[in-house]
Formats: C-alpha cells, sequence, structure tokens
C-alpha cells in the first residue's frame, strides 16, 4: 500500500468520525429543543418564576393551615380574554381579604354570548412574580378546558391558600397585595358526534 493511499484511508476516516459527530450534536440540539418547553415549564411551576402558579394537595393545604399565624393578606382579582374569545369573563368579586396559610375559595363567571358552543382555556399568573412560588391552588378552572354552550353562563371557583413560608422571604415577606390574573383563550370547537344536524339528511323526503 502506498503512502499516498494510506493518507486517503486516514482522510476518509476522519471525516466519517466528523460526520458522526456532527450528526450527534444536531440530535442532542434536536432534543433539548424539544425538552425547552417542558422544562422551562418545570422550572416556572417549581420557583414561580413569572407569576407562574403552584399546585397543592388536600395535605399540603392542612399542613399550611396548622402554621398559619393569622397575619391577612388582599388578594385581586382581574380577569381579561384573548383576541378572539367571544366569551364575557369577570371576578365575582374586585378584591378579598385571606388569611395567610388558611384556604379560602374565589370565583370567576364566564358567559358564552354566541350561538354556537365555545371551548376556552386559561392562562394565568400573579403578581408581584416573587408571589408566583407561594400561591397554591389546590382546586382550579383553569386546570382543565372549558366549554360553554350557547348562551351558557357559568360560575367557576378556585380553591387556593397563600403558604406561610412567604413571610421567611425577605423579597416579598412585607407584600400587602396578589393579584390573581386570568386570560381565556379560544381552545377548539367540541367534537359534535353523530349526524350533524346542521346539514340535512340524505334520507330526508
Amino acid at each position: 500500500m502506498s503512502v499516498y493511499t494510506g493518507l486517503e484511508d486516514d482522510v476518509a476516516r476522519r471525516n466519517v468520525q466528523t460526520g458522526i459527530i456532527a450528526g450527534m450534536g444536531a440530535l442532542a440540539m434536536l432534543g433539548m429543543g424539544y425538552a425547552a418547553v417542558p422544562l422551562y415549564d418545570l422550572f416556572c411551576r417549581v420557583t414561580g418564576f413569572g407569576g407562574t402558579t403552584q399546585v397543592a394537595t388536600e395535605a399540603q393545604a392542612n399542613a399550611a393551615a396548622l402554621v398559619s399565624n393569622g397575619r391577612q393578606i388582599s388578594i385581586r382579582f382581574d380577569a381579561s380574554l384573548a383576541r378572539g374569545m367571544p366569551w364575557e369573563f369577570t371576578p365575582s368579586q374586585s378584591t378579598d381579604t385571606v388569611r395567610i396559610g388558611q384556604r379560602d375559595i374565589a370565583t370567576y363567571v364566564a358567559r358564552n354570548d354566541t350561538g354556537k358552543p365555545i371551548t376556552g382555556t386559561a392562562t394565568f399568573n400573579v403578581e408581584p412574580w416573587q408571589a408566583g412560588a407561594y400561591f397554591n391552588k389546590i382546586q382550579c378552572f383553569c386546570f382543565t378546558e372549558q366549554t360553554l354552550q350557547p348562551g351558557q353562563e357559568v360560575t367557576m371557583p378556585v380553591l387556593y391558600y397563600i403558604d406561610p413560608a412567604i413571610l421567611e422571604d425577605d423579597t416579598i415577606a412585607d407584600i400587602e397585595q396578589i393579584t390573581l390574573s386570568y386570560t381565556f383563550h379560544r381552545a377548539k370547537e367540541p367534537v359534535v358526534s353523530g349526524l350533524d344536524r346542521s346539514k340535512p339528511s340524505s334520507d330526508a323526503s
């Protein structure tokens, strides 16, 4: 085998190795891209970043109530609709005063004034955003999509509490009010099973 042929083989092997490394890098970047959204969502839910609230169990709510010291805080409720969402959506009351660590309930009212079923999904956050790590929801209409029939009005509850640990956070311990905001977005049209009554049947005489 000539020296020239040996050099060609060496270059070829290096090209193959470079290609494999580049391919693995591309796959890794693709995987990171797919993981970025759920990882960011997890980060927000754990830290409260961006005003993301927490989800709590009944057991956690009971534990928080046991260490409640009676201090109160004001909660302001806000409601809005995304562009193209043809509902009316308002909080039942604009503010409430609650005891930190004690569960409380708030309600929002939504009404579909259109002539067809509309499905919506609610996004949410709290302000100041640092309070998100301590605002715990036990039950909430925002956990699932909501479908309202034509002309239907519903009252939707939120069962929540403020974690007493907020009083140990020097960056937010002196806060006097937290704003809980919801925005309803149009999700998708509900699937209609069976015969579509909007069209005449081919069997009609």
